[in-house]
C-alpha cells in the first residue's frame, strides 16, 4: 500500500512532535546550517522547551539569500513536455553522486537536480567537472533532518521540473567515531541519514516517479559490498547485522543507538544502513509491483579515493588506494563508478526491478546476490513498518 506522498499539517505537526519526545533522551543532537552537521550537546536534564528549540533550529532550511541565488536554475523554463529527462541525485557534490551527476549531465538527454546541503559547494564542484550551464540544477536538501526531506519535495514540485529517476546517494561513514552523534530528530546520524531521510525521501517522490513522462522511471538506492556478509569485504569486523531490530524498534535512543540495539561502533553503522538500504529497494519492488517504476540498488565497486574516507585514519586513506590497485584488483576511479551509476539510472538493458547490480572488470555489468540477510524479506518487511512509523509515514 503506497504512503501518501502530499506533506499535510498534520504530518508537518507529527513529526516535530516525535522528535521533542526523542530529544528528551539524547545527549546530542544536530544543528546545522545549510552546510554542514554540527553536533552540539545537550545534557539530558534539558527541559523540553529547550530540546524542542534544538530541534527547530536544527530543522532550519539554507539563508534565504543563498537559496535565492540558485532559484532561477532551479526553476524549469519550458513546459514539462520540452524538458529533458530529470533525475535527483543526494549527495552530488562530490564523490559517486558529482560523478554520477557529470556522467548524466554529458549525454545531452539530462537534467540533474543536485540535492545538496551546501549549494556553493555544488556550485564550485559541478563548474570544476565541467558541467554544462543549464545542465544542472542545485536544490537544498539534508537527509539528516526530516523537515528537510520535507521541504525539498515541496521545494522540487513548485520548481516545475519533471521526474523521471531519483538515485539515493548521500551518505554518512564514521567508521573512527567513539561516540555516536545524532541528526535534527533524534536519530544516530548514520542510520538517520543513510537509511531514514531516503526511506522518506524516495516514498514522498513516488506518484512522482509513477508519472515520469519517459514511461520508464527508476528509483536507485545505493548500497555496499560492506553491508553484504557474502563476501569477502562483507566479512571484515565489525560485520553488518540488524541483528531483531530492537534498537530501531525503540527510535534508535542514546543509550543503544545501533539498529540492532547494541553499543555505538561507527564503523558498523555505516554498514548496518547499507543494509537497510538495500532491504528498502526489494521492499519497495514486492510492494509497488505495479507502480511501473523500476527500484534498484548497486555496488558500482571500490572507490579507493573518496571523501567518504575523509574520517577514516591517515594510514588507511594512504594504503587502501593501492592496496585495491595492485592486490585485490577491485579498484575503481570515481569516474568510473558514476559510469556506471548513470547506466543503472539510463541502461534500457538494465530495467530489472529489485535487482542488486555489480561490474566486473572484463565483463561489465551483472547481477549480483545479496546476503541471507539482505534477502530476508519478514526482516526488511519489519524494517519498513518501523521506518515509517519514524519518518511519520504511518
Amino acid at each position: 500500500m503506497a504512503f501518501a506522498v502530499s506533506s499535510s499539517r498534520a504530518a508537518r505537526v507529527a513529526a516535530p512532535a516525535a522528535a521533542e519526545k526523542r530529544a528528551a533522551q539524547v545527549s546530542r543532537v544536530s544543528t546545522r546550517s545549510a552546510s554542514s552537521v554540527r553536533p552540539v550537546a545537550v545534557p539530558v536534564s534539558a527541559s523540553r522547551a529547550r530540546a524542542a528549540s534544538v530541534i527547530v533550529a536544527a530543522a532550519a532550511t539554507a539563508t534565504p539569500s543563498i537559496a535565492d541565488k540558485f532559484k532561477p536554475n532551479a526553476i524549469a523554463k519550458v513546459p514539462i513536455a520540452q524538458q529533458k529527462q530529470t533525475c535527483i541525485i543526494t549527495g552530488a557534490s562530490s564523490g559517486l553522486g558529482l560523478a554520477a551527476a557529470k556522467a548524466l549531465a554529458a549525454t545531452g538527454e539530462w537534467h540533474v537536480v543536485m540535492a545538496c546541503r551546501d549549494f556553493l559547494k555544488a556550485e564550485q564542484a559541478a563548474k570544476k567537472a565541467g558541467m554544462a550551464p543549464g545542465s544542472y540544477s542545485i536544490m537544498h536538501l539534508d537527509l539528516s533532518s526530516l523537515e528537510s526531506v520535507r521541504q525539498f519535495v515541496n521545494t522540487f514540485r513548485a520548481s516545475g521540473r519533471r521526474l523521471d529517476a531519483l538515485v539515493c546517494n548521500a551518505a554518512i561513514y564514521m567508521p573512527t567515531a567513539k561516540e555516536p552523534k545524532f541528526t535534527a530528530d533524534g536519530f544516530e546520524l548514520s542510520v538517520g541519514t543513510n537509511h531514514l531521510g531516503h526511506f522518506l525521501l524516495s516514498n514522498l517522490l513516488l506518484d512522482d516517479l509513477k508519472n515520469a513522462p519517459n514511461k520508464r522511471p527508476r528509483c536507485i538506492i545505493v548500497g555496499s559490498i560492506t553491508g553484504n556478509t557474502n563476501t569477502l569485504a562483507g566479512n571484515v569486523p565489525p560485520k553488518a547485522n540488524l541483528g531483531d531490530l530492537s534498537g530501531l524498534a525503540q527510535g534508535v535512543p542514546a543509550a543503544n543507538p545501533m539498529m540492532d540495539g547494541q553499543e555505538f561502533n561507527g564503523a558498523k553503522a555505516y554498514k548496518d544502513s547499507k543494509v537497510a538500504c538495500m532491504m528498502t529497494v526489494r521492499q519497495m519492488d514486492k510492494r509497488y509491483k505495479d507502480s511501473g517504476v523500476t527500484f534498484a540498488s548497486l555496488y558500482p565497486g571500490c572507490i579507493a579515493e573518496t571523501g567518504l574516507f575523509r574520517e577514516h585514519y591517515g594510514l588507511f586513506k594512504t594504503l587502501f588506494p593501492p592496496f585495491q590497485k595492485y592486490i585485490t584488483k577491485g579498484y575503481v576511479s570515481e569516474d568510473e563508478a558514476g559510469r556506471r551509476l548513470a547506466q543503472v539510472v539510463s541502461d534500457p538493458k538494465m530495467d530489472k526491478s529489485g535487482a542488486y547490480w555489480s561490474w566486473s572488470n572484463s565483463t561489465g555489468s551483472f547481477e549480483n546476490q545479496v546476503s541471507e540477510e539482505v534477502a530476508d524479506d519478514a526482516k526488511a518487511a519489519k524494517l519498513w513498518d518501523l521506518s515509517a512509523k519514524l519518518v511519520g509515514l504511518a
